[in-house]
């Protein structure tokens, strides 16, 4: 053996190094290994402000202080096998090196739609640092149109993006609706029409048929039948609709299914000494305990807490996603958490929902605009298992208040009597809150049908 560690971390994005510098910093005599082949670990949601130029692209990526300063040997190796019998791990170079525990966090690769042409020239996914570099080659080398396959917040930011640049932007999403996974319709109709104020072209309940080309894409088939051309090696299309778990280095020795890595809550596989976390598991929900997707940063880091501690010989369990995101869409801002409606009828849950309105600070002061809350309730009982959030300012704050009462299973009579602040430039007039009218109208409506 080469090298023998205490704990090997292989990949080195929020998970990695959440785990990796709690177990250094509580056992700093512990050899600590992360095997990391990119040249830096990046904020991917970063990406698209540094293609519109907002941040420089240097912004998105991290410090390795994050991890060296702490002590952690940080390795610049890809590692192509694992054994988890003799536990060792071997890198490209064919150096070994052996570990007492293992988490495995390599995350995701970005998804390919499975269309004919797939594999042309011009055809850009939104993951790494390479795929940043490649859309800024093409943005400063004149590029004119771009098409965006994919509504969700990556897809939206992208196109926001693009379309600053000044290219014509054309937005296609097999969903009826922008946003599918955080909000239903009624909240994204605003949002929908403000992407058709800044320019960009919507192609909903639409399918790409095909990207047709010779070496390099130039033509966007849809389904619909319309054909968008874009110019090889000049133009490009951007495709956000997935990722795919990168499991491959422990396919066939622990548990896996399609959707990632099957772990405990305390974030084992099924060998207890090697540990899984962030988008290479298969997650599931922390509402009904039924699979549930939801690769973002804020699910790897609690996940890599939970791992870290287990890891150091406490106990630590997680209670599943929950799936808080908001994103900015020109001047508005939506955000969502939990089930949305449409959502949680498809997981068979009958639901009841109530609406909130008001301004964002007193009516009276400048700059007072809408905020829009609506919240999700399982009928049979009132909980709060969902909320989405439209306005122009603090929606992300108000979506983290709805997801603790989600995770705190409160019902809506007692989000009715939820104590909040007020002050003129902040929120709307004490004698109101746009959440707790909503959490009323849901108690209304189930007391009226008693």
């Amino acid at each position: 053996m080469n090298q023998a560690y205490d704990v090997v971390v292989v990949g080195g994005g929020p998970a990695g190094i959440q785990a990796a510098r709690m177990i250094k910093m509580k056992q700093p005599a512990w050899r600590v290994a992360m095997f990391r082949p990119e040249r830096a670990s990046m904020v991917y949601c970063a990406i698209p402000y540094a293609l519109e130029g907002i941040v420089h692209k240097d912004k998105v990526l991290k410090s390795d202080r994050l991890v060296t300063d702490v002590g952690i040997e940080l390795l610049r190796e890809r590692i192509v096998r694992i054994d988890t019998t003799d536990r060792w791990v071997e890198s490209e170079t064919g150096d070994i090196y052996s570990f007492n525990k293992l988490l495995y966090v390599p995350g995701s690769r970005s998804m390919l739609p499975p269309v004919p042409g797939a594999d042309l020239d011009g055809i850009f996914t939104v993951k790494t640092e390479a795929d940043m570099e490649s859309i800024l080659s093409r943005l400063e080398s004149g590029a004119r149109r771009a098409v965006v396959i994919g509504a969700g917040a990556i897809g939206l930011e992208q196109a926001q993006a693009l379309r600053s640049r000044g290219l014509e932007v054309h937005l296609v999403d097999l969903a009826d609706r922008i946003l599918p996974h955080m909000a239903d319709e009624d909240m994204t109709t605003p949002l929908k029409e403000e992407l058709t104020r800044m320019g960009i072209q919507l192609h909903l309940s639409t399918r790409v048929s095909a990207f047709s080309g010779s070496g390099a894409v130039s033509v966007v088939v849809l389904d619909s039948g319309v054909s968008l051309p874009v110019t090889p090696g000049i133009d490009l299309v951007v495709v956000s609709v997935g990722m795919v778990p990168v499991t491959d280095l422990l396919d066939g020795q622990v548990e896996t299914t399609r959707d990632g890595i099957r772990v405990d809550a305390g974030m084992r596989t099924s060998i207890p000494y090697i540990f899984a976390a962030g988008d290479v598991v298969q997650g599931w929900s922390g509402i009904d305990g039924k699979p549930l997707g939801g690769r973002l940063a804020t699910n790897a880091v609690p996940m890599a807490k939970v791992a870290a501690i287990n890891i150091l010989g406490g106990h630590a369990e997680y209670a599943g996603f929950f799936n808080g995101v908001a994103t900015v869409i020109g001047e508005m801002r939506i955000g969502g958490t939990g089930f949305t409606e449409r959502f949680a009828e498809s997981r068979g849950i009958a639901v009841i929902i109530g609406m909130g309105e008001t301004t964002s600070r007193f009516p009276m002061m400048p700059g007072a605009r809408p905020v829009r809350v609506k919240l999700v309730a399982e009928k049979a009982t009132g909980r709060i298992i969902g909320g989405q959030v439209t306005g122009y300012e603090a929606v992300a704050e108000r979506i983290d208040v709805i997801t603790l009462a989600i995770q705190q299973k409160m019902t809506a009579d007692q989000m009715t009597r939820w104590s909040y602040s007020a002050q003129p430039w902040q929120t709307f007039f004490p004698a109101s809150n746009a959440i707790l009218q909503a959490a009323s109208d849901i108690t209304d409506k189930l007391n009226s049908v008693k």
